[in-house]
C-alpha cells in the first residue's frame, strides 16, 4: 500500500551520474510515471523514454513537464486521449554524452605484421583512448538491453577487443618500417583512430582520441637489433682498438696494482683488437717500425708507465724482429 502511494506521487526526475557513468534506468515501481511529474536533465546528458523496448521520446538539457503535451509518440504509442490524469507505464534512461577521458589500452599478446625491411614482426603497443556516447538507438539495442546501467568500465574489455583488431589492420596497411614507426607516430596514432571510430559505431560510440605511445618488440628480438644496432656504431675497428686500450689504462690505473697493471691492461686491450679484428676477417694492419715501437716504449718507462724490467724484454724482442 505504501509503494503505492508514494509511486503515485513521484514528481521530480533525476540523475546525477557518476565519473565512467554512461547509463542509468530509473527504478519506478511497476515503472509507472506520474502524469505531470519535473523531469530534469542537466548538461552533457539525455532522457529517453522506452516504451516495451522501443525508444520513444527524447529530451535534452532543461526542466520538463510530462504530460501528454510533450510526449506525443510516447501518447501516440499508447492510444491515450489528452486529457488522461493516471500514471503511465514507461521506462526512462539518462544517458551521459560526456567524453569518458583517460582510458588505457595494450595488446595482450604480440600482434604479428609483416615489416618492409625486417619481414614478418611480432609487435606490442600500449597508449590512450577517450570515446563518448554518440547515437542511442544502436546503444540501447546492442550495449543497454535490459540492463539497469551501464558504466565505461563494464564496456573497456569490449573495446579494447576492437581496439586490438584495428591496430593489426592499420599496422598491416600502414608500409611504415618499424624503425620509422617513432618518427611517423602520430599519423600512425590517426591511421589506427580511424579504424578504432569505424569499430565503436556499431555500438553508437564515437572515439574522441587515439595515442599510441609506445611500441616494442619481444625482448629477444630486440636484443638482436641492439647488437646489430652496436655493430654499426663500432665501425672502424682500429679506432674500437684504441678506445678499449684507453679504458684498459683508466681502470688498470685505479685498480691496487696502480701503475704496474698498465702494461697487463694494454696487452689485455691490444689482444681484443687482435681477436676481433681476425674473427670479422679484417686486413692485417701493416707492422710499425720496432725502433719507434722501442721510443714509443721508452717514453712509457720515461713517466713510470712501464717497469725498466718490463721495458727490457720488450726492447730485446723487438731487436730480434730486425734482420
Amino acid at each position: 500500500m505504501f509503494d503505492f502511494l508514494r509511486k503515485q506521487f513521484v514528481d521530480v526526475i533525476e540523475w546525477l551520474e557518476q565519473p565512467g557513468d554512461l547509463a542509468w534506468r530509473v527504478p519506478f515501481a511497476d515503472h509507472e510515471i506520474q502524469h505531470g511529474a519535473q523531469l530534469t536533465v542537466r548538461e552533457g546528458q539525455i532522457a529517453a523514454f522506452l516504451n516495451e523496448g522501443t525508444l520513444a521520446d527524447y529530451f535534452g538539457p532543461g526542466l520538463h513537464t510530462l504530460d501528454t503535451a510533450n510526449l506525443p509518440l510516447l501518447t501516440n504509442l499508447m492510444n491515450w486521449d489528452k486529457g488522461f490524469k493516471s500514471p503511465f507505464k514507461s521506462d526512462v534512461v539518462f544517458f551521459s554524452l560526456k567524453e569518458q577521458a583517460g582510458l588505457k589500452w595494450g595488446t595482450a599478446q604480440p600482434i604479428t605484421v609483416r615489416d618492409v625491411e625486417l619481414g614478418a614482426l611480432r609487435l606490442r603497443a600500449f597508449g590512450s583512448y577517450s570515446f563518448k556516447l554518440n547515437e542511442v538507438a544502436p546503444f540501447v539495442s546492442r550495449v543497454l538491453g535490459t540492463l539497469p546501467g551501464v558504466t565505461a568500465a563494464s564496456l573497456e574489455p569490449q573495446l579494447r577487443a576492437a581496439i586490438q583488431t584495428a591496430i593489426a589492420t592499420a599496422l598491416g596497411s600502414s608500409g611504415v618500417p618499424f624503425l620509422d614507426l617513432a618518427a611517423n607516430q602520430q599519423a600512425l596514432s590517426d591511421r589506427i583512430k580511424l579504424e578504432v571510430d569505424k569499430a565503436f559505431a556499431q555500438w553508437g560510440l564515437s572515439c574522441l582520441s587515439f595515442y599510441v605511445e609506445s611500441i616494442s618488440l619481444p625482448d629477444e628480438v630486440q636484443a638482436h637489433l641492439d647488437k646489430a644496432s652496436s655493430m654499426r656504431v663500432l665501425g672502424d675497428l682500429g679506432n674500437y682498438t684504441r678506445f678499449q686500450a684507453a679504458e684498459a689504462l683508466g681502470d688498470a690505473a685505479s685498480n691496487d696494482g696502480g701503475m704496474a697493471g698498465i702494461g697487463a691492461g694494454m696487452a689485455a686491450a691490444t689482444a681484443l683488437g687482435g681477436a676481433m679484428a681476425q674473427g670479422l676477417g679484417a686486413a692485417a694492419a701493416p707492422a710499425e717500425d720496432p725502433i719507434a715501437v722501442i721510443e714509443k716504449l721508452h717514453k712509457l718507462v720515461t713517466i713510470g708507465a712501464l717497469s725498466q724490467a718490463e721495458f727490457d724484454a720488450k726492447k730485446a724482442e723487438l731487436l730480434g724482429r730486425i734482420r
